[in-house]
């Protein structure tokens, strides 16, 4: 397995563009489904993740190609409807795929969906939203079993799901008539997914709000479609710098993006300035203590948590971290104290007692963003550090080592 050599110390300069969000490209590749016509996507990232939702689309009968960061999509043969153990259970988004196959055939079976091992992260607000529209579900052999036809409704989701929103709104755009999504989840990734639907031919409303309105047709057409910046990625070498110190422009960053993450900096003492096109951040010297808690968009993001928590590790102070959406999201923390942190848990809360400096050691990443925040602390630390199970990291970040070293960090992937 491939592994993160990393001297920390060094303090990280340059300017950098921002890769395509992740987390808007999987759901617009899976939205390709509503339709048998072309589509092109741009800044699409080159990730694990992304590479598996190719094998998926191929699997169900797309035809895909990819050029660079431009993907197209299109008919390939007849769509199947059934998404099969082998790919689901490496990436969770596959659960995607229920919503439009279901709304165009009117049955899909799904296996249970894998992905990374931070909780239970349940479907059942995906299942109950898509029999509030008529859908009939059971499982058989491990296997979701959806079926029925669609109509348009009224749904009130009782936690503002990410992916229960985005199977939502493209089951909708595939049903004649008007589908209201209330307690929508408000990410960035909702807007950008309204916008491709809307292309499509359905007519989306409120996307990034709470309350999101979907016009459906019975065909939609092919589109084109540029997916947009990775906040995630941006908040991620955000904090890198603050923690590592420095001074970096992130082109193509998107600062409303991530406005609880960037108040946050400020108060510990970093300085975020919106740019033309982007982001700058600067940073000397440890940290003010700052406590955050996680919470749906546009409060602070989970997937920022770890690499956030690596920045608190060297803060003056101590500083409370609490993750509300997804339980068992600190297991980053027992990698940290190895390079001489001081974390304490207990249940969804953890006290982050600020140390002088860390020191490198031999960590193990255990998922894509707890990965990211040994990153983090590994180019602040003083001494070598190898972080081990990077393919975690490589499902979420491309090429992180270059991107960092790009801006001056020591770091390089033994295989």
């Amino acid at each position: 397995m491939d592994e993160f050599v990393i001297d920390g110390g060094r303090r990280l300069r340059g300017t950098y563009q921002v890769n395509g969000s992740k987390n808007s490209a999987l759901p617009i590749l899976i939205a390709t489904l509503l339709t048998d016509e072309d589509c092109v996507l741009d800044n699409v990232p080159r990730l694990r993740d992304i590479r598996t939702t190719f094998r998926l689309l191929e699997t169900l009968g797309k035809k895909v190609e990819v050029s660079g960061k431009r993907v197209k999509v299109s008919y390939g043969k007849a769509l199947v409807t059934h998404a099969p153990y082998d790919i689901v259970k490496q990436m969770r988004a596959s659960i995607l795929v229920a919503g439009p196959l279901l709304a165009r055939f009117g049955k899909v079976r799904v296996s249970l969906p894998g992905g990374c091992a931070i909780g239970m992260r349940p479907i059942d607000i995906h299942l109950k939203g898509l029999e509030a529209m008529g859908a009939v579900s059971s499982t058989k052999e491990g296997d979701v079993v959806l079926t029925g036809a669609l109509e348009p409704s009224r749904v009130k989701l009782r936690f503002p799901s990410v992916g229960a929103t985005e199977n939502l709104m493209m089951a909708a755009a595939a049903v004649e008539g008007e589908t209201v999504i209330e307690n929508a989840a408000r990410e960035p990734e909702m807007a950008d997914l309204g916008e491709f639907l809307t292309s499509l031919g359905a007519t989306v409303k409120g996307a990034g709000t709470s309350r999101i309105t979907v016009r459906g047709a019975a065909r939609l057409k092919g589109a084109r479609h540029r997916v947009i910046s990775d906040r995630i990625e941006t908040g991620t070498l955000l904090c890198a710098v603050a923690a590592a110190g420095g001074d970096v422009t992130l082109k193509g960053a998107v600062g409303s993006h991530l406005t609880a993450l960037i108040a946050a900096l400020r108060r510990a003492g970093a300085k975020v300035a919106e740019t033309r096109g982007g982001l700058r951040v600067r940073a000397a010297g440890r940290p003010k203590p700052v406590n955050i808690v996680t919470e749906p968009h546009p409060g602070f993001p989970t997937d920022v948590q770890a690499p956030w928590m690596a920045y608190m590790t060297l803060a003056k102070g101590t500083a409370k971290v609490r993750e509300v959406i997804f339980e068992r999201r600190f297991l980053h923390a027992a990698e940290l104290a190895r390079m001489g942190a001081r974390i304490a848990v207990s249940g969804d809360g953890a006290a982050v007692s600020g140390v002088p400096e860390l020191s490198g050691a031999a960590i193990m990443a255990s998922d894509i963003r707890a990965g990211a925040g040994l990153v983090v602390a590994a180019l602040a630390a003083q001494g070598r550090t190898i972080i081990q199970r990077v393919y975690h990291i490589d499902r979420g970040y491309e090429r992180l080592e270059l991107v960092l070293r790009g801006l001056g960090a020591r770091i390089r992937r033994l295989r």
